[in-house]
């Protein structure tokens, strides 16, 4: 399937989709069908699976008191005195996913139906979008969330300005065996709400670059110095229904 299709079958989601993440035990059975998979089940696809992963950033710049007047000595001092003092560690979750695996689009397609209860029509296009097989990209999103704006304005701000000619050479996937695969295209957030899009080619010279003797995988990418996204995934343990999924 070519990346426009995958993309364009996830466009009709839009705005009715907002995901919420919950920390609970994932099922040990993913041969229940995915339209059979509770809501607690599906979340935990979304958030902690062989597909999904979570990387917590954690600014401890803001976490003691100091003066927030301009004539202060502190280093943050300016950020302090215009944006006002938090006076605590503030994160940054982001939420790392192989969009391109069907189980993280059938997750979300399940909760969608969980959610919103669609109609025949709209449950057909839904399991058009879980059930389409990736054949010629590996796609990965990114979303992120903070508890305080002043910080999730300036990843967002990171996140949209990035394009493709910037990121490509400080963004790949790394097997354990250490050859990368640098990235094609980047699209930065939609109205979706399934975050920044990371695409890679799916074959490389004529071979896939993952398949089951790959022991482990690194999602690489650097927008600037303070925003660095990188996790590991385990290949192993990306098998779904007989195959390896990704």
């Amino acid at each position: 399937m070519r990346i426009t299709s995958l993309l364009r079958s996830a466009k009709f989601l839009g705005l009715l989709l907002l995901i919420s993440i919950s920390a609970t035990t994932i099922g040990q059975n993913r041969n229940v069908p995915w339209t059979e998979w509770s809501k607690k089940y599906a979340e935990k696809v979304l958030s902690d699976s062989p597909w999904a992963q979570t990387q917590v950033d954690t600014n401890l710049s803001e976490m003691f008191y100091t003066p927030t007047s301009p004539g202060g000595s502190a280093p943050n001092r300016g950020t302090r005195s215009v944006e006002g003092a938090v006076n605590q560690e503030m994160k940054i979750t982001y939420h790392i996913r192989f969009f391109s695996a069907r189980p993280i689009r059938q997750a979300i397609a399940r909760l969608y139906q969980i959610e919103q209860n669609p109609d025949a029509e709209r449950i057909e296009r839904l399991r058009t979008f879980a059930e389409l097989e990736s054949t010629d990209s590996i796609i990965l999103t990114v979303g992120f969330e903070s508890p305080d704006g002043r910080f999730s304005g300036k990843v967002m701000q990171a996140f949209n300005s990035a394009v493709t000619a910037i990121l490509k050479n400080k963004t790949y996937l790394e097997r354990s065996d250490g050859k990368r695969l640098f990235l094609q295209q980047y699209v930065p957030p939609g109205k979706d709400g399934f975050g920044a899009r990371f695409i890679f080619p799916r074959n490389v010279d004529g071979h896939l670059f993952l398949d089951e003797k790959a022991h482990e995988v690194r999602f690489f990418s650097e927008y600037n110095p303070s925003l660095i996204l990188n996790m590991r995934f385990k290949v192993s343990d990306m098998m779904y229904n007989g195959r390896l999924e990704y």
